[in-house]
């Protein structure tokens, strides 16, 4: 429990971490990566990762019930922290590490994130523990990937954005011209963040926010099923996290076996996926393609491209050697006949 000065507080977190990553990159040192085969690399990344979270959120500081943080030189971050934390009449303790990250997705939301696929220097606005866009490469792909052929209907397109998060994709699909989008999550909290982000870019009417496991109900059909889910087949450790790990690919499984019934004629599938499991020797290889089979989906057409966040070029990162290889594929399929 931290009683001192709250800017030293910080100053002792952001050790602590150093301190922990210097660990870390001695046992790397003690332990040639090419004595590691990828999944050890990688189950050894997420067993630090786990410890280092363990560690530093240990460090922690009270808050009042007016969400308050009672040390010297402590920032007013109560609107922050009234946006996440619940109402309490008594003083409670918060990982310090928690209480910067509430402030740091505060400030996320007030600021937005520019997306340029969605043009005119639009953006998002994620809320906290709604994970960010902040890997724009699919959105590009989605972009530009010609929609289905309007229907013999004047009602127009139709699509589901299946894992709307913060609504991105949705926006995406209603400003190229798809006329009924329905968009589903688990989370509320995501469903709130999606209707503020579709609010604040006029399209709101174009699109139902549903809280629903993968598709809407009652075998309810559309002309385009788009889906970016989590990409790793592994555990999520946090909520945060649920966008980036999807155990034994229940997500993706469920979804293309789903695709199917819930495609009118003549409609597409579009997923964004990308290969890193693969890399990682998550997956096998022929893993997708099997499951497209499976599912009584056919490839179409697919394009790809490569990411470019800082890591692809980190060499002292323990899983560079799959994160340069990585591509992102959006997969265009239809029903096999």
């Amino acid at each position: 429990m931290w009683r001192g000065d709250f800017n030293n507080a910080r100053q002792l977190l952001a050790a602590l971490g150093r301190r922990v990553d210097k660990a870390e990159k001695q046992w790397l040192k003690k332990h040639p990566l090419n004595a590691l085969t990828m999944p050890e690399r990688f189950n050894r990344h997420r067993q630090n990762q786990a410890q280092r979270a363990n560690l530093l959120n240990r460090l922690v500081v009270e808050l009042q019930p007016d969400w308050q943080i009672p040390l010297r030189r402590a920032p007013d971050w109560s609107l922050a922290l009234a946006s996440v934390l619940p109402l309490c009449d008594q003083t409670r303790v918060i990982s310090l590490r928690e209480l910067l990250g509430i402030q740091g997705a505060y400030e996320w939301a007030k600021n937005g994130v520019e997306v340029p696929a969605l043009g005119q220097k639009r953006r998002i606005y994620p809320a906290y523990g709604v994970y960010s866009p902040v890997r724009s490469e699919y959105l590009d792909l989605l972009a530009q990937a010609p929609l289905p052929a309007l229907p013999d209907s004047s009602t127009g397109l139709t699509a589901f954005d299946i894992g709307t998060g913060t609504g991105v994709i949705a926006a995406l699909l209603a400003l190229r011209g798809v006329q009924h989008v329905v968009a589903t999550d688990t989370e509320p909290r995501a469903l709130v963040c999606a209707a503020g982000n579709l609010q604040q870019l006029g399209i709101a009417g174009q699109v139902q926010l549903q809280e629903h496991n993968l598709f809407p109900p009652d075998n309810t059909q559309a002309d385009l099923l788009v889906c970016n889910p989590p990409w790793l087949p592994a555990k999520p450790a946090s909520r945060l996290e649920s966008a980036m790990y999807d155990p034994g690919s229940q997500m993706l499984l469920g979804f293309l076996k789903g695709a199917k019934a819930h495609l009118k004629p003549g409609g597409q599938v579009w997923l964004v996926l990308s290969d890193l499991a693969q890399h990682l020797g998550l997956r096998p290889a022929g893993f997708l393609e099997q499951a497209f089979e499976q599912a009584g989906l056919k490839v179409q057409s697919r394009a790809s491209t490569r990411p470019a966040h800082r890591k692809t070029s980190d060499k002292h990162d323990i899983l560079h050697e799959a994160r340069c290889q990585e591509v992102t594929t959006l997969w265009v399929l239809q029903a096999a006949v």
